[in-house]
């Protein structure tokens, strides 16, 4: 009997296939149904339960990687404030704005959902910071360097479940592979050239809809902006609450988007750089940031050096072991290794 209900044999009812049918009844003919899902890398029996996109959800949930999230830097490092976001904070709120566009456009909630909670599990401590001095150093060990969507893909592919990956749909893999557009201008950054599937553009969207927003939010809480002058059309976008931003957002991108297409309007886009650039200028090259760059490129060089020599020479599981590591456990374990610890009294 108890093999029977591990084996969902008391499920009478094939829950999986109702669900199918009413993706087919509901969702945009643009929107990818899990029914006709790419598959896995590996051929494994379905859900009676659940499609196969959430499914995958499910999977990225109760992974370590996503649990480590909660202590890695988004922009503050190692904040000290509860109200700070994380890089876990950080996928929840892009979960929710991908999803609310989503629905709105009539696409795979389950499949955007997937795609938005495994898009930074290969995220390096220290946020932007880490990811740029592992960059460096896998370029100067002849790999061809380390970018955190593509250390994502490798964590779900590879490094979970003691190697033997997630086993994800082709469809989470691809959004999460394609959801950086990186530091560059957004009225450029937010085209996918081939899109993998609609909700891939739509996470792709929202990661930056959400970090423009709460990166501001964060900055506002840390004392970053007022200590210096905005100009005046930035002073105005920034007079206007965080939640009205958002939610003013999330609805140009839903009148804007098509068919084929996921967009912006040309004002929007606008107040979107604007924002960006602001970003650039005061926050990311805030003085209190910039001044711990090279204390956090010291603690990198070391750990990745460090797990180099350890594992003979071997580069791509020293980033690997760096790029997993929250801040914390590399603060303590830098601390254990290059500290000196003093001499107890007895």
């Amino acid at each position: 009997m108890i093999d029977e209900i591990l084996c969902y044999g008391v499920i009478k009812i094939n829950i999986r296939e109702h669900w199918e049918e009413v993706e087919r009844q509901i969702l945009s003919p643009h929107a990818s149904f899990s029914a006709n899902s790419k598959g896995r890398q590996h051929s494994e029996p379905p859900c009676p339960v659940r499609t196969c996109f959430q499914r995958d959800r499910d999977r990225i949930i109760h992974c370590k990687s996503f649990r480590r999230l909660k202590h890695k830097t988004q922009v503050l490092l190692l904040p000290e404030g509860d109200h700070y976001r994380t890089r876990l904070t950080h996928t929840l709120e892009v979960s929710q704005i991908a999803r609310s566009i989503s629905r709105a456009l009539r696409l795979n909630e389950d499949l955007t959902e997937a795609i938005a909670l495994g898009h930074d599990l290969g995220h390096t401590p220290f946020g932007h910071m880490g990811e740029r001095v592992l960059n460096k150093l896998a370029k100067e060990h002849e790999l061809s360097g380390f970018h955190h969507a593509a250390q994502s893909l490798r964590v779900v592919d590879h490094l979970e479940k003691d190697g033997a990956g997630l086993n994800l749909t082709w469809e989470v893999r691809m959004g999460i592979l394609q959801h950086s557009k990186g530091q560059v201008d957004v009225h450029s950054g937010y085209n996918l050239a081939n899109p993998s599937t609609m909700e891939a553009w739509v996470v792709r969207v929202s990661d930056s809809l959400a970090y423009i927003n709460h990166d501001i939010d964060d900055a506002i809480r840390a004392g970053f902006i007022h200590k210096v002058n905005p100009p005046d059309d930035i002073k105005e976008i920034l007079s206007i609450p965080n939640s009205r931003r958002i939610n003013s957002m999330i609805l140009d991108v839903i009148e804007n988007s098509t068919e084929s297409t996921v967009s912006f309007s040309s004002d929007m886009l606008a107040h979107l750089e604007l924002l960006r650039s602001f970003l650039n200028k005061y926050v990311y090259s805030h003085a209190d940031i910039s001044a711990e760059s090279s204390k956090v490129e010291h603690v990198i060089t070391a750990l990745f050096n460090y797990e180099l020599n350890n594992n003979g020479d071997n580069a791509q599981e020293a980033v690997d072991m760096v790029s997993g590591m929250t801040d914390r456990y590399a603060m303590n374990l830098f601390q254990r290794i290059f500290v000196p610890s003093p001499w107890p009294e007895f």
